[in-house]
Order: structure tokens, then C-alpha cells, then sequence
């Protein structure tokens, strides 16, 4: 099992709708590393913090896990959608999406409450210049968040 950390902004989509839906297609990645995690190194059951970014106060919000492998986002194929892609087709797409499936929302663990556990200094959204949608976690962070949370693995 791996560990993941997936960032949505609250305004577009944010742990309260995802509990609501339960589960999502993580559309309109359009980083071609953020892609790979998802089509080449996810696989089903993996952990999920669902991040807030681009709000007033960014955190960790949820917890989820993919609920379904990767597959191409249908969005790039939609010359109306803002993820549209031109030069990707149905043969040949560019980009793709996994499901995540809401475990439940937790209270928020904000930014700069990360930035104050030592525990959690390597984590890939604290290095400087990151601004990945997706980035791994590795197993000792994710079980310091769960427990921090009060949160069981």
C-alpha cells in the first residue's frame, strides 16, 4: 500500500463534497509527473490526505482512498471544458484520472501545523518551489498525521 497526498481547492471541490458524492474522478491533472503517480504507481486501496489548497487556510481535511485505477480523463477530449487538451485523442490520451472514495473528514491539520512537526519536515509539500497536485507520503508520515488526528491506520 502507498500513501498519497491529493490537493483540491475547497471553492472547486473539498472534503465536504466528496462526502457528500463519495467518491470522485480526480479530473483535470495536467502536470505529466502528478499524471504518472496516478497511471503508473496507484493502485487500489492506497491512502489518501485530501488537501485544501489555494484557501484562506490550507490543510489537510479528509482522508479517502482510490477507489479505482487509472483510466484517460474524459475532459480532455471536451473542446467546451477548460481541461480540454487539442492534441490529445481517444487513441492516443494524454492524461488520466483515478476515483478516490471519501474514508471521512477530519478536523483540519493546517499548513502551518505540518510545518511545525519535525516528523513531517520531508514531506514532498513542504519543499520549497512544490506545487504538485499529487504527491507521495511515505509511511511514517502518514501514520504520525492519522495519529496526530486521532486517527487509526
Amino acid at each position: 500500500m502507498r500513501y498519497w497526498l491529493m490537493k483540491s481547492e475547497p471553492s472547486e471541490y473539498g472534503i465536504d463534497d466528496l462526502v457528500r458524492d463519495g467518491s470522485v474522478a480526480w479530473f483535470g491533472v495536467r502536470n505529466y509527473q502528478a499524471r504518472n503517480f496516478m497511471r503508473d504507481e496507484m493502485r487500489l486501496g492506497d491512502g489518501v490526505l485530501f488537501y485544501h489548497s489555494s484557501c484562506p487556510e490550507p490543510g489537510i481535511a479528509g482522508l479517502a482512498e482510490v477507489s479505482r485505477l487509472a483510466y484517460p480523463d474524459a475532459t480532455q477530449f471536451d473542446p467546451r471544458h477548460k481541461y480540454f487538451d487539442p492534441r490529445s485523442t481517444p487513441q492516443a490520451p494524454r492524461w488520466f484520472n483515478v476515483e478516490v472514495r471519501a474514508l471521512k473528514k477530519t478536523r483540519l491539520m493546517p499548513l502551518a501545523e505540518i510545518r511545525g512537526c519535525p516528523e513531517l519536515a520531508g514531506m514532498k509539500i513542504l519543499q520549497r518551489g512544490n506545487r504538485l497536485s499529487i504527491t507521495p507520503v511515505e509511511p511514517a508520515e502518514w501514520a504520525f498525521i492519522l495519529a496526530r488526528l486521532g486517527e487509526t491506520a
